[in-house]
């Protein structure tokens, strides 16, 4: 069995991959920071739940230990949550965006690197997005060029720049950031754009279920890898 984690998976993106996940045979534990939600998501596509506030090093602490109790390994890390940070750009917005969306990478990533070395194949996927490549936000010819998304462009750059520096640190397990494409979820409902989250995970799915060979230290969307 492959024991895999989400994090913010109680909706969106981190839902459909947990059930995506769940019908290829995974154990797939849904981490969310609110528990009734949660627990709700986790029972109607018979998962696992496990609470995890990314922006909490003694939730995330607690969550990664009761895995560890439980399974003994992890296979499977998804670090999937994360906030859009639209309006003010001030310094409580900038604190909370780049906690959420790149600090939290660090302390859920931290406390899982014990239990994915006791994997046989162990894999590492991060949501980042091409609103956070330079390559993007500076071509015309580009959508993330028309984003208004300063601290989430920021904070998504930080997010795939830990990708590529853990997969240098940490050669024995597969890291890799994923633009996910443009998905209707509650974080961009404002923007009334995007397709299904299901379409979206499949993306997710097919890095997280990588060969021990596959690739790492990558960028990349649905099509292969992306500059940035």
């Amino acid at each position: 069995m492959t024991i895999t984690l989400i994090t913010g998976a109680n909706r969106g993106i981190g839902f459909e991959t947990a059930r995506q996940l769940l019908e290829l045979g995974h154990v797939v534990y849904i981490g969310a920071r609110d528990t009734e939600r949660g627990e709700k998501a986790a029972a109607e596509i018979g998962a696992r739940f496990v609470r995890l506030d990314v922006t909490d090093d003694a939730s995330v602490k607690e969550a990664l230990a009761a895995i560890g109790a439980a399974e003994g390994r992890l296979d499977v890390l998804v670090n999937n949550a994360g906030i859009l940070a639209a309006g003010d750009i001030d310094g409580p917005s900038a604190l909370r965006s780049f906690d959420t969306n790149a600090v939290g990478i660090v302390r859920v990533t931290e406390a899982a690197l014990p239990l994915l070395r006791k994997s046989a194949n162990p894999t590492v996927v991060t949501l980042s997005s091409s609103a956070g490549s330079f390559w993007a936000v500076t071509n015309p010819e580009r959508p993330e060029f028309h984003l208004p998304l300063a601290l989430y462009s920021a904070s998504k750059a930080a997010a795939t720049m830990l990708t590529v520096q853990y997969a240098k640190s940490q050669p024995g397990i597969k890291f890799n950031a994923l633009e996910p494409g443009t998905t209707a979820t509650d974080m961009t409902a404002a923007f009334g754009i995007g397709r299904p989250p299901e379409e979206s995970a499949r993306a997710v799915v097919r890095l997280a279920t990588l060969d021990a060979d596959g690739p790492t230290g990558t960028f990349q969307d649905e099509n292969g890898e992306l500059p940035w």
